[in-house]
């Protein structure tokens, strides 16, 4: 099985993105074998109030059984404990708040309180250290990139805290290999960001790795159902 735990539906703003509509995204599954998609509305990720767009994103996802809703808390915001309370409620499996592009401090006490409260909620956070590779980014999107430290703050700041960290991969001099080498199979999941990057790019990722068909599927599916069964 192969689980897509970053996948967006919805308009990107500051160029045209094709395949953003609930069928392309199915197509795209199709095509690159991926039977869940775990979906974010695009969109919203740029509005004042990015939980407008929890609405839609939780009915597209009643209507396909192959996507799982990532609604956006916003802990800034009047009532976004109430927020978290409907992810947990809908069974989400995660949700998903970038401090970067909400213009909160990544480690600060809005974000500390939100990692707590989804411990308490059993429900995993996730964060992107960017929506876009650097090389094609926009002008316009000058959002910062996720800090490390920001990070490690965030794991430690409560005992119960899960964070699944969305990261964009370059070419293969990054040295994936070794980093999977040196951190552990266990620590990653699969997740492609489209359709801002092609799906096929993630798969053809994991293909130039030495993986055993154990360690394949821990990464694509075996990993992440632990994090939310946890």
């Amino acid at each position: 099985m192969r689980i897509d735990c970053n996948a967006f539906l919805g308009a990107y703003p500051w160029r045209r993105v094709p395949g953003t509509s609930p069928e392309a995204l199915l197509h795209a599954l199709d095509r690159s074998k991926i039977d869940v998609a775990w979906i974010t509305h695009l969109p919203s990720l740029f509005w004042r109030d990015p939980t407008e767009g929890n609405a839609w994103l939780y009915e597209t996802a009643r209507r396909e059984q192959r996507f799982r809703p990532l609604p956006t808390v916003h802990p800034g915001l009047a009532l976004w404990e109430q927020v978290l309370a409907d992810a947990a409620n809908a069974g989400a499996p995660a949700v998903r708040c970038d401090p970067t592009y909400l213009g909160l401090e990544p480690a600060g006490g809005e974000m500390r309180v939100l990692a707590a409260a989804c411990g308490t909620a059993r429900i995993p956070l996730l964060l992107a250290v960017r929506l876009e590779d650097g090389r094609q980014r926009h002008p316009n999107d000058r959002a910062a990139e996720l800090p490390a430290a920001a990070v490690r703050a965030l794991v430690r700041s409560d005992a119960d805290v899960r964070l699944i960290i969305c990261w964009i991969w370059g070419p293969p001099e990054d040295h994936l290999a070794t980093l999977v080498e040196t951190v552990g199979v266990e620590r990653f999941v699969f997740g492609t960001g489209q359709p801002l990057r092609l799906p096929e790019n993630s798969v053809a990722k994991l293909d130039l790795l030495d993986l055993s068909a154990d360690q394949r599927g821990a990464i694509e599916s075996g990993n992440v159902k632990n994090l939310v069964a946890a």
